[in-house]
């Protein structure tokens, strides 16, 4: 009988067979959430042009001589205006927050330090600078933010709204990203009842499909519910062979990956080639994958265990690496905790059967982000449902340990959104 596999070694597994999908562009404005495509540089500097941080007069250093000082007013210069005023011995500018600053100048002083009032007013013949400033004050020079070239925003990562924004300052109107997975969640089991539906004998609702679409919807994937007219291996063998075909690149199902008689998912995908493990975790030991083939394409087929606490860690366990993969996420920041890793303690100990790494739905303290108290006292079991609604976190009890004691920091896998 072979020895369960290592949660590592199985998600190595599945990342080894995991395409990443073709890129494509897209406008700016719909590529937020995306994973960039390729490395950016600036077009352009950042700023594009020396211009003023603050409301004032743009000034020449070498006349604050002595204060309170008197100067001409030459002139005014709003953002958005061509620059193309210059300042002379004894002048000063008035000049608005962005706006180019003129030429002779290279420093602004504040209007707060003039004897002139904020906001609009009429342009004055001379203007008063009560207090000292230091050179080059309240200026933005060209290209300090970023010069011509300059790195902007790396391939892999995911863009967010600052990463937009700063591609934006730089010159770019679209984007190179990596296509988002189409996911297909399969719903099988003649037990099994749409929810809200009446229950008839030996029923149960179909919770793992509202579980999983839910999950995806909320991280922005596309994804379709997809059910067989009955529970035998000829309806399920004849779904499967429609859905890569359907354009999906991920299919998910949950239940009938175990030993029972009426497992039709292991029974059907057997046939093609699937693997089956047993891996050392607890919740979801039974996993399998497999590539379902269509006419031209292929699509990644996970097989989860089929109980609601197994399906939701099997999920943030090795779905959502294999959804980073796809769409180009640097492979070693998803076999390891990565960004959605820290360290945590619990309150309290408890006990933690050994031999299989634990994985419990935790909640982060509202007051110390790094000490987490279970959802459910109970445990990790699979079918413990009551601790999911809650769960902010998997806390990883390593699988040697028998207790976990209070205060002791264990690893913890952040849930929340942006998985990436």
């Amino acid at each position: 009988m072979m020895a369960p596999l290592k949660v590592e070694d199985y998600l190595s597994e599945l990342l080894s067979v995991t395409p990443v999908l073709p890129t494509q562009v897209l406008p700016l404005a719909e590529a937020l959430g995306r994973v960039c495509a390729r490395d950016y540089q600036a077009r352009f500097p950042v700023p594009p042009f020396t211009n003023s941080a603050m409301d004032g007069f743009a000034v020449r250093f070498e006349d604050l001589t002595s204060f309170p000082l008197t100067l001409q007013v030459a002139g005014e210069v709003a953002a958005g205006a061509s620059g193309d005023l210059e300042c002379g011995p004894g002048q000063a500018i008035r000049i608005m927050t962005g706006a180019p600053l003129p030429k002779g100048a290279d420093t602004v002083v504040p209007v707060e330090l003039t004897d002139q009032p904020a906001g609009a007013a009429p342009l004055p013949q001379q203007v008063v600078i009560n207090e000292p400033v230091k050179p080059q004050a309240n200026v933005r020079r060209q290209g300090e933010n970023v010069q011509v070239g300059g790195p902007v925003f790396p391939a892999g990562q995911v863009l967010s709204a600052t990463a937009l924004s700063a591609l934006a300052s730089v010159g770019f109107g679209e984007l190179e990203v990596f296509a988002r997975p189409r996911v297909a969640v399969i719903s099988t089991g003649d037990e099994l009842v749409a929810a809200g539906e009446p229950l008839g004998p030996g029923q149960i609702p179909d919770s793992n499909s509202v579980l999983l679409r839910g999950l995806l919807q909320a991280a922005g994937y596309e994804v379709e519910v997809l059910r067989t007219s009955s529970d035998t291996p000829d309806d399920f063998a004849q779904l499967l062979a429609s859905v890569a075909d359907d354009g999906f690149d991920v299919a998910i199902t949950t239940g009938g990956v175990s030993a029972g008689a009426y497992d039709v998912v292991k029974a059907v995908t057997a046939q093609q080639g699937f693997s089956f493990h047993k891996v050392a975790m607890q919740p979801g030991k039974p996993q399998g994958f497999g590539q379902l083939s269509g006419r031209d394409r292929k699509c990644l087929m996970l097989a989860l265990p089929g109980n609601p606490v197994s399906v939701f860690v099997s999920f943030h366990t090795f779905v959502v690496p294999i959804l980073g993969a796809m769409q180009g996420i640097p492979v070693e920041r998803l076999t390891s905790l990565g960004a959605r890793g820290r360290s945590a303690t619990f309150p309290e100990s408890f006990k933690s059967p050994a031999g299989r790494r634990q994985f419990v739905p935790v909640r982060f303290d509202n007051a110390d982000a790094s000490v987490v108290e279970r959802t459910h006292t109970l445990g990790s079991g699979s079918h413990l449902v009551a601790s999911l609604p809650l769960a902010e976190g998997l806390a990883i009890i390593p699988e040697e340990w028998k207790q976990v004691e209070a205060g002791v920091s264990v690893p913890v896998l952040d849930l929340r959104l942006p998985w990436f």
